[in-house]
């Protein structure tokens, strides 16, 4: 089981149908297969549910992790289609933060966000 401060496990396909089978059809309790495989007994009921109601379909996931558009980002050869929403993607991001008084400082790797609450928008005067 996960404390506080641990990172989230991931379970696989292969993990969660071995688990429902093991409720399902050796009438494992959910309490001792808490205890035995690490899982949540929240975590294996909904498992269980979703074998129920779907079959092994139920337990694959859903959506691929990680950001839908970073493989657009990332792609060298991008179609006008691609590379303009891609555009309007981050002048989406942009025009959010800048709402939220965010505003960004550096290059790459030295990027830095930036309240506005502290720091005056205008060009400070010059002194003679």
């Amino acid at each position: 089981m996960e404390s506080k401060g641990q990172k989230r496990r991931n379970w696989s396909f292969e993990e969660k149908l071995r688990i429902v089978k093991r409720h399902t059809e050796e009438h494992i309790s959910v309490r001792q297969l808490e205890r035995e495989e690490g899982a949540r007994n929240t975590l294996i009921c909904e498992w269980v549910r979703k074998y129920q109601q779907s079959g092994e379909e139920g337990l694959r996931p859903k959506k691929p992790p990680g950001n839908p558009y970073a493989a657009i980002h990332a792609s060298k050869s991008l179609s006008e289609l691609e590379r303009l929403r891609l555009l309007v993607i981050k002048q989406e991001i942009e025009i959010e933060r800048l709402k939220k008084g965010y505003w960004v400082e550096g290059v790459g790797a030295n990027k830095e966000y930036v309240t506005g609450y502290d720091k005056s928008t205008k060009s400070p005067k010059r002194s003679k």
